[in-house]
């Protein structure tokens, strides 16, 4: 808990790993045994609070957000004064006696809300940047820094990426990431994440219409006492993730998704919107050049529903390939 209230901008680690066939067949990461999970969150200061899973991958929601493990992949973010770059090491240890190699690393986060309580080494972009470089190893030669601007100093986008391969733009792959940040919530819908001594995660998921958002997910949720909500969503081998942190003042909520160019994105950001009706959002789509004209849909799905886009900045990364930044506020009365 931060002195001034709790953090709910998300710190996000992205690990990408390679094996043997006969490793990965048999479950890679996913081999990861309950004891060596806790040993990591230790780590970064949280715990597993549910879990779910499906043919493809693992589920966790954490005391501070969520967890997915692939075969090979596993992303990891954290909210509040989590140390979440201290999981690296122990996650590239246990990796390595699967027999599987780091190839990739991608971290990401917005703007603190309360900077001057986060923990070492998240005190600052260039403590963590610097600690990135000292815990990954030499092979991952390939690496790239930014803060991506944007009109408000609330709102900006920290982005790093490391690679052991060069991966020359364009990609072949229809698939994206989508980050959104939510700010100033409706207060009206913000108080349906307090909870009473009988409330359920369920109960929030259905009330709020999070559940409506993508119908076909798994959802495994979570209610937080007095406030606060998360939940990630599974759809065959794709995730989402929620996680809100309702309290006047400071209120935030975030929705993640990965996702394919031939989705219905447009519905699912009015979706989100709607059941948040921030005053202040951003987007961040990573996608590779044959998924690049998806960004140019954000504007068209939120703008309908009163959300004027302020600024759009457009990168490059390693491996993660193009990276789209935009904001957006609310033109009235919500």
């Amino acid at each position: 808990m931060a002195a001034s209230g709790f953090e709910g901008f998300e710190k996000r680690l992205e690990l990408h790993f390679s094996g043997d066939d006969p490793v990965i067949e048999t479950g890679g990461l996913r081999q990861l045994d309950f004891n060596s999970l806790e040993e990591v969150l230790h780590a970064v200061h949280c715990t597993l609070v549910a879990a779910v899973g499906n043919q493809f991958f693992d589920s966790y929601v954490l005391s501070e957000s969520s967890l997915f493990v692939y075969p090979t992949k596993i992303i990891i973010k954290t909210c509040g004064t989590t140390q979440l770059l201290k999981s690296i090491r122990p996650f590239i240890h246990f990796a390595g006696q699967m027999g599987l190699i780091i190839t990739e690393c991608r971290y990401t986060r917005g703007n603190y809300i309360f900077p001057k309580a986060q923990p070492y080494p998240h005190t600052s972009y260039k403590e963590e940047v610097i600690y990135l470089q000292d815990q990954l190893p030499n092979h991952l030669c390939y690496r790239k820094a930014s803060v991506m601007p944007s009109k408000f100093t609330s709102h900006s986008w920290h982005v790093f990426s490391a690679c052991d391969k060069f991966y020359p733009i364009p990609i072949l792959n229809d698939l994206y990431t989508l980050e959104i940040c939510m700010t100033d919530l409706d207060q009206v819908l913000a108080r349906k994440f307090f909870t009473n001594p009988d409330t359920t995660g369920k109960q929030m998921t259905e009330v709020t219409g999070i559940g409506e958002i993508n119908p076909n997910a798994m959802i495994c949720e979570f209610a937080f006492d007095p406030c606060g909500y998360s939940m990630n969503g599974i759809d065959g081998d794709r995730y989402s993730t929620i996680h809100v942190t309702p309290e006047d003042g400071f209120s935030y909520a975030s929705y993640e998704c990965m996702g394919s160019v031939y989705d219905d994105i447009d519905r699912i950001l009015q979706k989100v919107v709607q059941v948040f009706r921030p005053g202040t959002m951003s987007v961040s789509i990573t996608c590779t050049s044959s998924s690049s004209g998806i960004w140019n849909r954000v504007v068209k799905a939120v703008e309908p529903l009163g959300m004027k886009r302020r600024s759009c900045t457009i990168d490059e990364f390693p491996a993660a390939g193009i990276v789209a930044f935009q904001t957006f506020t609310s033109m009235g009365n919500r």
